[in-house]
């Protein structure tokens, strides 16, 4: 029988909630004896996919966890460790009177980007710095069963003691995440999903980003942009799978730095609607599958792409509404099935997204060019909500759930802030 090691932590999850959480821990009270482990066979979390970091409440700080005097607090230890380079903004007045006059909000917001390519480089230092101190990685080493009673964590690749245990798998860990809070009888609920889609353009067609390179614009009706990428930009998709073990696409978007790819002239950005169920109340992440596995079946298990141009005649796009003539750059996400949005978006959804978006090409004329694309779905899945039993996240004796993936933050500095908020109830 394998020994069973014993740890003062363990930290399942390495994404920037980890991380905040292990520097927190190691600074404090160093030769402590600290784990992360990770499912994936490298670090994973925010950093990864262009790593855009906001240093302005509310922006990454879920309600109801965070008062802005305490989300500050925590923002300069996020900041002191990060230690971002912030991105001049220009021309925001302007923008800021468009947009006040049809009733819509421009969020000023102090930003850090590193491009996808930066943020692995970041997180390979971070890593680094981590073993440097004596924090130990298990990589693609999945947990899969925490025993209180034992203080035992299960996983893919053994058992081990924990003294205190913070699980922050993220948003692609929201299914595990409900498995150990119904196994320990954490009462939580999960009633909020942001659903939308992604547009790709010409850099031409919104040259904002030129003067500020993630505008937040906050719609009428709780739509809101989301997670620009300009320059070297592309969009993605990312693989979930159900509860029952279905498969559905979500796309996302990431750009290279200019530094390592040039540019290839497109911007991509979200438009999302947040869904709050509460009468009754449903499960916000039950209710994404479906309209992922929906989007699947009328994508032929792809993603849906469609122009602009063919939307508002009300007509599906096809393989030739990609060619090279008056549509005049090709989707960078490829793999997409062309075809119709508005047959796969609940009628609701899309309505305002798309009056939302009139409203942003009026604030920034060309941006619904017929050559535009729209990409569906993208879901964003921030809805666990636990019962914490204090202000430092913990849900039972000695066991905390903070990031993303737990409601305690929507971003990369709010998942490491909660970290930080982690690691002082642990200390204390």
């Amino acid at each position: 029988m394998n020994q069973i090691i014993k740890y003062d932590c363990i930290i399942v999850g390495t994404g920037p909630a980890g991380l905040g959480a292990a520097f927190k821990l190691i600074n404090e009270k160093p030769g402590m004896k600290i784990l992360m482990l990770d499912k994936s066979n490298y670090s994973t979390g925010g950093l990864r996919n262009d790593c855009k970091m906001n240093f302005t409440y509310p922006i990454g700080f879920t309600q109801g966890n965070w008062e802005k005097e305490e989300a500050e607090y925590y923002m300069d230890q996020v900041e002191a460790i990060l230690n971002p380079d912030l991105m001049d903004k220009k021309n925001i007045d302007v923008y800021e009177k468009r947009a006040s006059s049809l009733g819509v909000e421009l969020l000023n917001i102090r930003q850090s980007h590193l491009g996808t390519d930066g943020g692995l480089a970041l997180i390979k230092k971070l890593c680094a710095q981590l073993e440097s101190l004596g924090i130990e990685f298990s990589l693609g080493n999945e947990a899969q069963q925490v025993l209180p009673e034992g203080k035992i964590l299960k996983t893919a690749k053994g058992e081990y003691e924990y003294g205190s245990l913070i699980i922050a798998p993220g948003r692609q860990g929201f299914n595990f995440l409900q498995k150990v809070m119904k196994d320990l009888d954490i009462y939580y609920i999960d009633n909020i999903v942001d659903i939308g889609i992604r547009v790709e353009t010409r850099l031409d067609h919104y040259p904002i980003v030129k003067d500020y390179y993630d505008p937040k614009f906050h719609f009428p009706g709780k739509v809101r942009t989301f997670c620009t990428n300009s320059g070297n930009a592309h969009v993605v998709q990312e693989k979930y799978k159900t509860h029952d073990g279905k498969d559905f696409y979500s796309v996302n978007g990431h750009a290279w730095s200019k530094q390592k790819k040039g540019e290839n002239g497109l911007v991509n950005f979200a438009m999302l609607k947040t869904i709050r169920l509460t009468a009754p109340l449903a499960s916000g992440h039950n209710y994404a599958e479906i309209i992922g596995l929906q989007a699947a079946l009328l994508g032929g298990g792809k993603p849906i792409m469609q122009r602009v141009g063919d939307f508002r005649l009300s007509k599906r796009s096809y393989d030739h509404s990609f060619n090279d003539d008056y549509y005049d750059f090709e989707p960078t996400l490829k793999s997409c099935s062309p075809g119709d949005i508005a047959l796969a978006m609940p009628s609701k959804i899309m309505r305002a997204i798309w009056k939302s978006m009139k409203q942003l090409d009026t604030i920034i004329p060309g941006v619904l060019h017929p050559s535009t694309i729209m990409y569906y779905p993208e879901i964003k899945m921030y809805a666990n909500k636990p019962e914490f039993k204090d202000r430092h996240f913990a849900v039972k004796e000695d066991i905390y759930m903070i990031g993303d993936g737990a409601g305690t933050s929507r971003g990369i500095t709010g998942a490491w802030a909660s970290g930080i908020r982690a690691a002082e109830g642990i200390l204390q």
